[in-house]
């Protein structure tokens, strides 16, 4: 079989263990049942998520021109603290970015290898847990605006990383942490403005199942720009990672914008 992409992140589905959804420019398909399959990927050239050129990727499935230009990768999506959309003040498309910083956004704790705190809108979780790889998560506080969220976070990541170390999600190299009581110690540094939205009651820790056979001990990462054409057998789908037999593996999400033409045996 084969398949011609424009990569972009798998879509996912939450059960018991994660289901995968590989885009192609004809198809979807299901990565949990290529498990044991060899693929062939081939770089093919380049394709903004934006403009539609080919014009080599810069960042996130843009161009250069678009990565600072566009809306949808303004400042406030990696920093949530620098949103306006509250104060009804532009960054790059006002309307856009009302419809969506001004909605419920989450700030949670989740253990992909280490304790990390994180934001999200509401209506991405538990999507945005999955393709950080993360095990485990809890809800920590649910707020109006993604200003709140990112204000939030700010002040929480002075005790807790915001960062996953992906090689050690990918090894599977996870601390054993009680979620429940690392949100209970956070509680008292979360700001005054936050406080009425501490989520009190919620006792819920979501567990994440992935489709692995087996963990890498050793990490090879496939950069399409050095190896234009790799082949290997999948054996497992971890965040938006592929884990291929020898080591290798592959971030699809930070591939985006990338066209490829996709065989499997």
């Amino acid at each position: 079989m084969q398949f011609s992409a424009v990569l972009k992140k798998m879509m996912t589905e939450l059960s018991d263990e994660v289901q995968y959804y590989f885009l192609t420019n004809s198809n979807y398909l299901n990565m949990n049942q290529l498990l044991g399959r060899t693929l062939e990927i081939s770089f093919d050239g380049y394709e903004c998520l934006c403009c539609g050129k080919d014009k080599k990727i810069f960042r996130q499935g843009f161009c250069y021109d678009c990565f600072y230009e566009s809306a949808v990768v303004g400042d406030w999506v990696m920093k949530p603290e620098l949103s306006k959309a509250h104060l009804g003040i532009e960054d790059r498309d006002l309307e856009f970015e009302k419809q969506v910083q001004l909605r419920p956004h989450i700030v949670y704790l989740a253990l992909s290898s280490n304790v990390k705190v994180g934001v999200t809108r509401k209506t991405q979780v538990p999507t945005r847990w999955i393709d950080q790889g993360a095990s485990k998560a809890i809800e920590i506080v649910e707020v109006p605006n993604r200003y709140l969220a990112g204000v939030c976070e700010v002040a929480l990541k002075q005790h807790v990383s915001d960062k996953t170390s992906w090689q050690k999600m990918l090894k599977n190299d996870i601390l054993d942490v009680d979620l429940i009581e690392e949100r209970e110690k956070l509680k008292a540094y979360i700001p005054e403005e936050v406080q009425p939205y501490f989520l009190a009651n919620n006792g819920k820790i979501t567990e994440i199942n992935y489709p692995v056979k087996q963990y890498p001990t050793k990490i090879k990462s496939l950069n399409l720009d050095k190896t234009p054409v790799y082949l290997g057998k999948l054996i497992g789908v971890k965040g938006q990672y592929l884990i291929f037999e020898d080591a290798t593996v592959f971030n699809v999400r930070n591939s985006e914008g990338y066209k490829v033409n996709l065989k499997i045996s």
